[in-house]
């Protein structure tokens, strides 16, 4: 990817380059994700002084371990997808999965990476078709990351592969179509760019979905932590995060839940 015109930015903080090196050291692969990677697709540079790292699962403890004999703070914040790295200042967010449980970090992430630079050195940023995946179900109230999902089908829809994302959506293909419908509406001059044959096996899809009256499941957890709970409390519906639906344990909703207190954002 070139990155001839990518902005100056604020100098990132040492502590995020010395926490790579760590890893790098410790042989643990990592991606950038989140608002870096986003601005380096779409173009739309973000002011940040932020950064997502992707790793496996399987590579939690060796990047926590390294990083704790280097003298910084750690902790496994949600057991189910997240970790952190602290100084006095600042905190790395280490990202495994999803907070729905849906995304899992594989080898996929690793093979399709895409070759970067963060201030001259030499990084790899997370797929585009992961991000836009894991952005699809972001739709909280107080935060809502569908313009995200439309910027990067703006940028870079006419080289994303397809394929390759429909099976990441797989058995939630709704969602997909619902941001391509959304795409569609806010710009009609890029409408071309999505395949006619994903547009239409998505809508040959919809148009043979069902009404299910024995399935009392609510897959709006999927999308909100919050804005479901109602549901799933008080009218009985299921919880398609948590096991047999989902991949979540009872547990680590539970922690979920109760941390959207402690999230929210500060009224200044």
């Amino acid at each position: 990817m070139n990155t001839a015109s990518v902005p100056v930015q604020r100098e990132l903080p040492e502590f995020y380059f010395d926490a790579l090196n760590l890893l790098e050291q410790a042989n643990v692969p990592f991606l950038i994700g989140g608002a870096f990677a986003q601005s380096r697709y779409t173009k739309r540079y973000r002011e940040t002084k932020d950064l997502d790292l992707i790793i496996r699962r399987a590579d939690v403890a060796a990047a926590m371990a390294a990083c704790e004999q280097a003298g910084y703070r750690t902790e496994l914040t949600f057991p189910h997808w997240l970790a952190k790295i602290r100084d006095d200042q600042y905190v790395l967010d280490v990202v495994f999965s999803s907070g729905n449980g849906v995304l899992e970090v594989d080898e996929d992430w690793f093979t399709y990476a895409v070759d970067n630079e963060l201030m001259g050195r030499p990084v790899k940023l997370c797929p585009v078709e992961e991000l836009l995946w894991s952005k699809a179900f972001i739709q909280e109230r107080e935060r809502y990351d569908g313009n995200d999902v439309l910027h990067l089908l703006h940028a870079r829809g006419a080289v994303l592969d397809w394929n390759r994302l429909l099976a990441r959506f797989g058995e939630h293909w709704a969602i997909l179509l619902g941001h391509l419908v959304l795409f569609m509406f806010v710009y009609p001059d890029r409408r071309g760019t999505i395949p006619r044959a994903v547009v239409d096996d998505l809508v040959d899809r919809f148009q043979h979905m069902r009404p299910e009256p024995n399935n009392p499941l609510c897959l709006g957890t999927l999308l909100s932590r919050q804005q479901y709970l109602f549901d799933i409390g008080r009218l009985g519906y299921a919880d398609a995060r948590v096991e047999p639906h989902g991949s979540m344990t009872p547990v680590e909703a539970e922690i979920w839940t109760d941390a959207i207190e402690r999230d929210k954002p500060q009224q200044s």
